[in-house]
């Protein structure tokens, strides 16, 4: 505990000289719908949290809905007194804003590590499915893509309208994948970039998507799931600030136009054992097959993690590469899962299924306890969709039915904690039902 104080406080002081006219630092913890939460430290106080004074903040800040509000889920919020509970300091991730007028920082905390880690914590749920796989010698690397849109920044009677293309100063309402409207947005695309990589962020590869001002980012393979989950994270935040900055909104809604594709994340997950070998090449690929038939398994009760919201179901079944059944393929972009082309060290699988706005930590959490489900059950999958354009299992596409298939599956619960898949549905069937409270203008226009 003495080093990891020492390593913490030695990173702070070294931020502090690099960065004297930083005042505050926002201390930010990602919540069950995937915004972030925190406080605004002076950094003198972050200073002493450092050296090893307490760091606490409402335990039910983590149960937040989606428009801040508590929702009573058993004795929480409400019945609980509305205790603290600790948190700390994620070493590495003391980063400076460069995206607000003020000079400011910013570092993720979390309640994993600590004496009495938050049970539905979402980065306390992937820290434990990845110490259990470590315990049976499995080394996951992970790689997230994330798709978004960018919008303009004036909204039309609460509407989104097209981002406007800088040369011509048009509407960039034109699907394509163009590599030219890379250049024509390279400004606010390359301060992007910057920003994260400023934030430590490995990013790579930039594509041009098909919606309007639709735009793709990679990230580096990565063998901390933590670390990738928190990448997917803080590229949400920092690309948000960036386009505000240049006059835009940046949006990962899963779906923002009907008529055009909506936005995914789709995650790569291989796994390794201590020597680096690849678990899923071994055997003729058997244990492949093994792992992709436990997520098709689990898929369709993982669907309230993966489809977070009313709009995420939206884009389940569009215009373009979004299923709406539980399915698998070699190289085929139409599957939940996509096996990649590679070579037997590169092997692994691509979960294309969640929607960029859904929660990283809960994302992969759910991937791995798939992966390592059928692992356990060595079942073989359905046909490949190369075999079988028919080939897959259905899978809930409305809320109240995802979160009924979810709360009671035996082997979820087990894997991601009972207490948490408790929490995590109540926490969206309340959603849920908030969202419908509201009268919308084409219910006037349909039955006044």
């Amino acid at each position: 505990m003495k080093s990891h104080s020492s390593t913490l406080l030695a990173e702070v002081r070294s931020f502090r000289q690099n960065h004297p006219d930083v005042r505050y630092v926002d201390l930010i913890a990602l919540d069950i719908p995937g915004h972030f939460y925190g406080k605004r430290y002076p950094v003198e106080m972050l200073e002493k949290v450092a050296a090893g004074s307490p760091l606490k903040l409402p335990q039910n800040a983590v149960l937040l809905g989606a428009q801040g509000g508590l929702f009573k889920i058993g004795d929480y919020c409400f019945n609980d007194g509305d205790p603290d509970a600790n948190r700390r300091l994620v070493p590495g991730t003391l980063k400076p804003v460069t995206w607000e007028s003020q000079p400011l920082g910013q570092m993720l905390i979390t309640s994993d590590g600590t004496q009495a880690p938050i049970e539905f914590e979402p980065r306390e749920v992937l820290a434990k499915v990845l110490e259990r796989l470590q315990h049976q010698g499995i080394h996951p690397v992970v790689a997230f893509e994330l798709e978004f849109y960018l919008f303009d920044k004036q909204l039309d009677n609460g509407l989104p309208q097209f981002a406007r293309d800088p040369l011509s100063g048009d509407a960039d309402d034109q699907p394509n994948l163009h590599i030219e409207r890379l250049s024509r947005f390279n400004d606010v695309l390359d301060d992007m970039a910057q920003t994260a990589k400023d934030q430590g962020l490995d990013i790579t590869v930039i594509t041009a998507e098909i919606g309007p001002g639709q735009f793709e980012i990679n990230f580096g393979h990565c063998d901390d799931g933590l670390r990738a989950a928190d990448w997917a994270a803080l590229f949400c935040r920092s690309t948000r600030g960036v386009a505000l900055k240049h006059g835009y909104r940046a949006s990962f809604m899963a779906k923002p136009y009907l008529q055009f594709p909506g936005s995914g994340m789709h995650v790569h997950v291989s796994l390794y054992d201590a020597a680096g070998n690849n678990l899923l090449a071994a055997h003729q690929q058997q244990p492949l097959r093994h792992a992709v038939a436990g997520c098709l398994e689990l898929l369709p009760h993982c669907m309230p993690i993966f489809s977070p919201n009313h709009n995420a179901f939206r884009r389940l079944g569009g215009t373009v590469n979004a299923a709406t059944r539980a399915s698998w393929g070699f190289e085929d972009r139409d599957a939940c899962v996509r096996i990649p082309d590679s070579d037997p060290r590169n092997l692994r699988i691509e979960h294309r299924l969640a929607s960029a706005d859904a929660n990283p930590y809960l994302v992969l959490a759910a991937i791995l306890a798939g992966l390592e489900h059928g692992l356990e059950a060595k079942r073989e999958p359905i046909a490949p969709l190369n075999e079988d354009r028919n080939s897959g299992a259905d899978f809930p596409l409305e809320m109240l039915d995802a979160v009924r298939a979810m709360q009671q599956q035996p082997v979820l619960r087990d894997k991601l904690g009972a207490e948490f898949v408790e929490v995590y549905c109540e926490n969206k069937r309340q959603d849920h039902l908030a969202f419908q409270q509201e009268i919308q203008a084409r219910e006037y226009r349909w039955f006044l």
